[in-house]
């Protein structure tokens, strides 16, 4: 049998509880199975989570189509988002957009702000906050832009930019934001936490940052 993650060479090593034969591999020392009988063992189980968490589908949707308890995919999607980091390099003299995507979590009263930042070149996102809509969520993500020493920053005319932005880099032009504009069409497209008209929505803040660390870096 060859190893399912470095196709090396495996033994025989012992057997499971239910009797099943198990391997390690010779090389990375990882063991496994020629076939699990619960699909959330799966070595590639991940992969498809994170495939399927992007494409729209949520938890329960996730959680029908591979086969596994929800409480295993909501639990897997903490896990993987713990593995994401924020990209560390970010390139000098460069110009931003910058913009605010409403959600809520609970219920329709407690409303919380995405605050995202995308590089107009390539049009990755930096950086990301969810909070309320005040100078502080706005402010982490521009004190980020402004390490950088970014040449210009765009954003729309939301008021709490004025204070928070040197007047020199900051350009208040809604046609400079088309490029992070799309971008929100995709994340409500794409995310089924974020649709409107919908009973899709999230319970958890921290359930919310993991989704969007999945879809932005993952």
């Amino acid at each position: 049998m060859k190893c399912k993650y470095c196709s090396s060479r495996c033994v025989r090593k012992g057997f499971q509880r239910n009797g099943t034969q198990k391997y390690q591999c010779k090389h990375c020392k990882k063991y496994q199975q020629r076939a699990y009988k619960y699909q959330a063992y799966h070595y590639q189980i991940s992969q498809w989570i994170k495939a399927l968490l992007k494409e729209g589908n949520g938890i329960l949707s996730i959680s029908r189509l591979l086969g596994i308890s929800k409480c295993t995919v909501s639990k897997r999607i903490l896990f993987l988002a713990t593995q994401i980091k924020r990209p560390a390099f970010i390139l000098m003299h460069k110009e931003y957009e910058m913009d605010e995507l409403r959600t809520y979590i609970g219920r329709k009263t407690r409303q919380y702000w995405i605050a995202y930042a995308i590089q107009k070149d390539t049009r990755e996102v930096i950086d990301f906050k969810v909070g309320r809509r005040n100078k502080k969520t706005l402010g982490k993500v521009i004190d980020t832009l402004l390490l950088s020493q970014a040449k210009k920053i765009y954003t729309d005319k939301c008021p709490l930019y004025l204070n928070l932005i040197p007047k020199k880099l900051h350009v208040k032009q809604k046609h400079k934001i088309n490029h992070i504009e799309r971008k929100n069409l995709n994340l409500r497209t794409h995310l089924r936490r974020l649709h409107r008209k919908t009973i899709c929505y999230s319970k958890s803040l921290l359930m919310l940052i993991a989704c969007l660390k999945i879809y932005f870096w993952g």
